[in-house]
């Protein structure tokens, strides 16, 4: 006689291996009213299947894809307990890369790994990518949430995320454009926005011992309100910028800072001359510095260290961009030139 299968002794198994089915299933029915809402008019279908639809922008179009990590900033989401920010920034922070070669986005996946599913925690994270998706004008098409014990440390989890774009084919920006003589505008960043936090993280709460609801001495945020600060999204301000002045060329300053992200845009006759007096450093930046003992140069390496994005345009048209960014609150501010030489980036004090 043929044994029957006890499907309910499987899944209990399962879940004492550390993996939780029912309650992962659970969990993604309560959010798929959340993604629902992101829906825009080139979605096919909803979530759940095994692959998102989306309708082609035409031929006329080139798509522009980029994939990121939140990385180490999930650590201090789990040490605070508040995951309403970290799927703000991978969203945010996605947009910005592919904003860069002047492309808005279509839609966005994302990819949480744990060791245990938590639905309250997932809810969280999944609220501020849907947010961070509709302030964008981008579908949250699907993503995948993997259990697996042994895998990521307890408690914690990882979150990665995918974002395909658009862009006419006859605006791309290359960066192909930039001369000497041009200018650099910065854009203020969001604080450490999704960089450099293994650093940050050994400087305040390992050496300084300072608790999230510490305050950061010379501000008047808490740990937790200033690491946990969202990264910024730069598209409706530089998707304005672009429909009134050329811009020849764009940087996000993420991992590397200045010296390896303005590099990717330039043409290899250029330079850019940064001039590190033009604006004020933000205090985070400055604590860290300080009580880290960071090498200065090092900490523009690491950080971006109060400058979150960068454009590139004519002289002549810098006074345009300058007054059309003022008028949007975006702060901006002519932090360097391009010069005629190798294609790096080198400092000006003054």
């Amino acid at each position: 006689m043929m044994k029957q299968t006890d499907h309910t002794q499987k899944v209990s198994a399962y879940a004492q291996a550390g993996v939780d089915i029912d309650s992962k299933m659970s969990g993604i029915e309560v959010i798929k009213k959340m993604v629902g809402a992101t829906t825009t008019k080139g979605v096919v279908g909803g979530i759940g299947s095994f692959g998102g639809l989306f309708q082609s922008p035409g031929k006329e179009h080139l798509l522009v894809a980029s994939t990121d990590g939140v990385g180490t900033k999930l650590k201090v989401a789990a040490l605070a307990k508040r995951h309403d920010t970290v799927g703000q920034d991978i969203v945010n922070h996605c947009v910005n890369d592919i904003l860069v070669q002047g492309a808005t986005p279509l839609f966005f996946m994302d990819y949480i790994g744990a060791s245990r599913f938590d639905a309250a925690i997932f809810k969280e994270v999944i609220a501020g990518l849907c947010k961070a998706c509709k302030e964008n004008g981008c579908a949250l098409l699907g993503g995948e949430t993997a259990e697996m014990p042994g895998l990521y440390p307890q408690n914690e989890y990882d979150l990665v995320g995918t974002i395909v774009g658009t862009v006419p084919r006859k605006q791309v920006i290359t960066g192909k454009e930039i001369k000497p003589g041009d200018v650099i505008i910065g854009l203020p960043s969001g604080g450490l926005q999704t960089n450099g936090y293994s650093l940050a993280r050994k400087v305040i709460l390992d050496q300084c011992g300072l608790t999230p609801q510490d305050l950061i001495p010379g501000t008047r945020y808490t740990v937790t309100e200033a690491l946990l600060a969202v990264h910024r999204s730069f598209l409706k301000p530089v998707t304005a910028l672009m429909a009134k002045v050329p811009v020849r060329g764009m940087a996000h300053i993420t991992g590397g800072g200045f010296v390896d992200n303005i590099p990717r845009v330039l043409p290899e006759t250029c330079t850019a001359v940064i001039d590190r007096a033009s604006w004020r450093v933000p205090t985070l930046f400055t604590f860290i510095e300080r009580q880290g003992k960071v090498d200065h140069d090092e900490m523009y390496r690491v950080f971006n260290m109060g400058i979150g994005y960068c454009i590139i345009v004519r002289q002549k048209d810098a006074a345009a961009a300058m007054t059309l960014l003022a008028k949007l609150r975006q702060a901006p501010v002519l932090i360097g030139t391009i010069e005629k030489g190798p294609r790096k980036v080198v400092y000006r004090d003054r």
